[in-house]
């Protein structure tokens, strides 16, 4: 079964342009995602202590599906962006809360992935700070 950790607070550097989200929840290790420009990519740095995921999908393809990305009765991964061994997968609940996994998948064998609920407000500072717009009916 799958353990979804949720984040609630967000803190934007100036300095160098990068968005980290992370829990009010004291934890050790604690859970975090971090979030870049690089060109035409974003980086994203999902950490769990000194376990780390990072990937670099294009960022095109994120703008496109958190615009499109609709609200499901269940909280399901509903896209996915990046490659066959490295993604990003993304679902949206009808509470506004957004779901994260950052996942590296080894071949048919195995994958190794961090799950993460990001609540309706540090999902919308996370659509702001990326540019995302969206309909007025979502």
């Amino acid at each position: 079964m799958r353990h979804y950790y949720t984040l609630d607070i967000t803190a934007h550097d100036e300095s160098d342009g990068t968005l980290l989200i992370k829990s009010s929840q004291p934890s050790e290790p604690a859970p975090a995602l971090w979030f870049g420009r690089e060109g035409m990519y974003i980086s994203v740095s999902a950490t769990y202590g000194p376990l780390e995921i990072a990937l670099r999908p294009r960022l095109n393809d994120l703008l496109n599906t958190l615009k499109y990305l609709r609200p499901t009765e269940r909280l399901s991964v509903t896209r996915r962006i990046g490659t066959g061994q490295a993604q990003v997968e993304l679902g949206l609940a009808e509470n506004g809360e957004l779901l994260l996994r950052a996942t590296i998948v080894a071949d048919a064998t195995g994958y190794i992935a961090m799950n993460f609920i990001l609540t309706s407000d540090v999902r919308q500072t996370l659509y702001e700070w990326l540019g995302v717009e969206v309909d007025a009916a979502v």
